[in-house]
């Protein structure tokens, strides 16, 4: 029923400038905490910037200072904006949000609240001359 959907990704020259964008769709939802996460060639997944819903933001040491995450939750999305950029920032991107959403709950007869960790499918950043 959610979807987290990444956009922004492609090849950039060092020094080069992207804006990724993660748009969450789905019934009654609300993003609380959401991160961006990264994975290279040959390497673990790691985290690259969270943000919560109160707007505190916390950034890995390889991204300080050059990548911004920021929240629109009017357009229930997140946003990565990377300067800067190196070829060792080359990896596939993702967005992780903890979403409430609804749903029907055909016992109960109601609408209900749901909780859940969700992820994107992931957008490729290529950083190279």
């Amino acid at each position: 029923q959610v979807q987290l959907v990444e956009s922004g990704g492609g090849l950039v020259q060092p020094g080069g400038s992207l804006r990724l964008s993660c748009a969450a769709s789905g019934s009654g939802i609300s993003i609380e905490t959401a991160g961006w996460y990264r994975q290279a060639p040959g390497k673990e997944r790691e985290v690259v910037a969270t943000i919560t819903k109160t707007g505190t933001t916390k950034y890995a040491d390889s991204a300080k200072g050059r990548f911004t995450i920021s929240r629109d939750d009017a357009k229930d999305t997140v946003y990565l904006e990377m300067t800067s950029l190196k070829p060792t920032d080359t990896a596939v991107y993702y967005c992780n949000a903890d979403v409430n959403y609804s749903e029907y709950d055909e016992v109960l007869e109601t609408d209900v609240s749901r909780y859940f960790e969700f992820w994107g499918q992931g957008t490729l950043v290529t950083v190279s001359s």
